[in-house]
């Protein structure tokens, strides 16, 4: 019984360690060309994105060394959620067109912003290719 239960236990770890295993370079990374934390903004925004070290395939082409962005807004992605495909919401804008610039509305006041790679099927890389995240002032 106790070996049956040890061997459920290290298959389900396994399992769920697999989510999320779409390997990146290690020198890979991502950030924002055009904006810096603490940046006074008007709505839209223009928001260009860059990356360094990959390249940039749509969503749900399955190549090696490439993801498509994700803006992460007044929001964090990181723990178990770092295995997981990212959400659609307002708070997770997805470019799966292979999209590396996009115009923003926001509304006035503070945002926190961060970019995200994932790969072709929205989960983020292993290990994750994310930006600083950086927070912009809306007039």
């Amino acid at each position: 019984m106790r070996l049956s239960l040890l061997t459920i236990a290290l298959f389900s770890t396994i399992a769920v360690a697999q989510a999320g295993e779409t390997p990146a370079p290690a020198n890979a990374k991502v950030y924002f060309i055009n904006l810096k934390d603490g940046d006074t903004v008007t709505s839209p925004v223009t928001i260009r994105f860059g990356l360094s070290g990959m390249g940039i395939a749509p969503a749900g082409t399955q190549v090696a060394d490439t993801g498509h962005h994700h803006l992460i807004i007044d929001d964090k992605i990181e723990g178990d959620a770092l295995n997981e495909a990212i959400p659609v919401d307002e708070h997770h804008l997805h470019f799966g067109k292979g999209q590396t610039e996009a115009s923003v509305t926001l509304p006035k006041g503070s945002h926190t912003l961060q970019l995200v790679l994932a790969d072709w099927s929205h989960i983020p890389h292993k290990p994750p290719v994310m930006s600083e995240r950086i927070t912009v002032n809306v007039e």
